[in-house]
């Protein structure tokens, strides 16, 4: 469909180029990255070094974007990048954190951006482009099996049948 066309690399451009700058210049969200891996259990070894967390999340906003854009696994790239928004919003976009108020007011707007793309993301992660998903293919090939086992079962017993009839026919 033409819109899906469109509308994926609309939604993609924004974690392409939030990625590109995040592994160009991962200095300005570092600071506020370890402060974010203060808080949460991260593993020792990221904790020691958020600027390598900086750049792999950028890295993964970029190979995401691409992905999505290009058409190709879109609802795994999807996924990947709307797990890659929270840790980019909470680190960002902390408005509770700031005391100025036009400060505060322009983190709340991008902060309520990131939510709104979110929100685009997990559409598009349950998108099936007209397709059936998982769960139908699942349930589908769950209901073809067990006719073709009934189908089967009844051959068989027909079988049975007719080689008993044979059986007693020879016998007699």
């Amino acid at each position: 469909m033409i819109v899906r066309r469109i509308a994926r690399p609309m939604l993609a451009s924004v974690f392409v180029a939030a990625g590109i700058d995040a592994l160009r210049n991962p200095a300005p969200r570092t600071k506020k990255a370890a402060q974010l891996l203060d808080t949460v259990s991260a593993p020792p070894a990221v904790q020691q070094d958020p600027d390598l967390f900086v750049r792999v999340n950028g890295a993964s906003l970029v190979t995401g974007g691409l992905l999505l854009a290009t058409g190709r696994m879109p609802r795994l790239a999807s996924t990947l990048l709307a797990a890659s928004v929270v840790p980019t919003t909470a680190i960002e976009h902390a408005f509770w954190d700031e005391t100025d108020p036009d400060k505060r007011a322009q983190s709340r707007s991008l902060f309520l951006k990131n939510v709104g793309l979110l929100g685009g993301l997990l559409l598009a992660s349950v998108d099936t482009a007209g397709k059936p998903g998982l769960a139908w293919r699942a349930q589908h090939a769950t209901r073809t099996t067990r006719r073709e086992a009934r189908h089967a079962k009844r051959a068989a017993a027909r079988e049975a049948r007719l080689l008993a009839h044979r059986a007693q026919d020879v016998v007699s």
